[in-house]
């Protein structure tokens, strides 16, 4: 099982955003691979505490887990909350230690950062079956990539390493601290070639198919990540991300709530007195319900299972199904004169029992 973000860097959910910050650099600092040459458990801490810090730091990312846990950036198909590898820490995150902090008279923090290419988003629209089922769509996405024929050259500021390096001298010692390099932007290579429908950074836009598994139980509004499927870094950067934003298409019939469904039943007079059975939509097709005789309008018939999955795992929603006896409007002669001639009959007397509870009452189960 994954662990949680908040054990990780070892603060509560009530963290300021300073708290968090704080954590996470204590924590790099502690677990930094040039600290810890060749030390594996170290490196993975490292990266753990970045990704912890990347969707801790990111309001919208942390309202996101704190509602979902894990599961509110898997899905399969490439989608993942960090799955960060060093380049992305580095590039993302250098500041944390103070603009590429590198420790006292050098020694940690000289790895090169490797550019990374700007993210893409695209908004994908979803019915409230493909949503309840899971889903893979291929989705055309345009995205800039490496033009055939591009060359680079290292870059004479920096000599390839893409970062520039300032000493200063300090009551605690020389401090060295790196930054980008400014003629080549980090990346440590220059243009040498490049065809000429290329632009400055000797990219070209190209038109792919992206294949997206879609999780059963995502969330209006939740954002999946494909990682490097966004554009592409020039030399020997790293391709950015796809992120998909879902919007939940409205159905015709069936309302969500969270995981659970509701369903507006209309059941005539008749019908209502003497019992039917009908057939209602679902997520996963139509079925067939019984509607006991003497049923009350505003019942509340409670289908388990029926509804969507959740998107932590923990089984699916309900459906809801919500009875409205319809009285008619018109009545001729002869319908009028046998409803008249029931008015004062005992089996048309409204006899509420202890089971028939009251509108605030079936509010009330509904949430619980």
């Amino acid at each position: 099982m994954k662990e949680d973000y908040y054990d990780i860097l070892k603060i509560d959910k009530n963290a300021s955003a300073n708290d968090i910050k704080k954590a996470y650099r204590k924590k790099a600092l502690k677990y930094h691979p040039d600290k810890n040459p060749d030390d594996k458990e170290a490196e993975e801490m490292f990266k753990k505490a970045a990704e912890a810090y990347e969707v801790l730091s990111n309001p919208e990312k942390k309202a996101r887990y704190d509602q979902f846990g894990h599961q509110a950036f898997q899905g399969g198909g490439g989608f993942n909350g960090g799955g960060m590898n060093m380049d992305d820490i580095f590039s993302q995150f250098g500041d944390i230690f103070g603009g590429g902090f590198s420790g006292f008279g050098g020694g940690f923090g000289g790895q090169q950062r490797r550019v990374k290419g700007s993210n893409l988003r695209i908004r994908i629209t979803l019915t409230l079956e493909e949503i309840a089922n899971g889903v893979e769509k291929k989705l055309k996405v345009k995205r800039k990539v490496q033009a055939p024929g591009t060359t680079y050259k290292t870059c004479s500021t920096c000599n390839g390493s893409g970062q520039v390096m300032r000493i200063t001298n300090t009551i605690l010692g020389r401090m060295q601290t790196s930054s980008p390099c400014p003629t080549c932007g980090g990346a440590g290579e220059m243009i040498d070639k490049k065809p000429s429908d290329a632009d400055a950074q000797g990219l070209i836009i190209k038109e792919e198919t992206v294949s997206v598994k879609i999780p059963a139980g995502v969330v209006d509004g939740m954002q999946l990540k494909v990682s490097g499927k966004g554009n592409d870094a020039p030399g020997k950067g790293i391709s950015g991300d796809l992120l998909v934003a879902i919007q939940e298409e409205e159905h015709s019939t069936l309302k969500r709530d969270g995981d659970n469904l509701h369903f507006d039943l209309y059941v005539s007079l008749p019908d209502a007195v003497l019992g039917t059975s009908q057939e209602i939509d679902t997520v996963t097709g139509k079925v067939r319900i019984k509607i006991e005789s003497g049923v009350q309008s505003g019942k509340i018939l409670r289908l388990r299972g029926k509804g969507i999955p959740s998107i932590n795992g923990y089984g699916k929603g309900d459906l809801l199904v919500h009875i409205n006896v319809w009285t008619p409007k018109t009545l001729n002669k002869e319908q009028r004169e046998f409803f008249e001639s029931m008015r004062d009959d005992e089996h048309f007397q409204p006899k509420p029992e202890s089971s028939d509870k009251s509108f605030f009452e079936k509010v009330k189960d509904m949430f619980s």
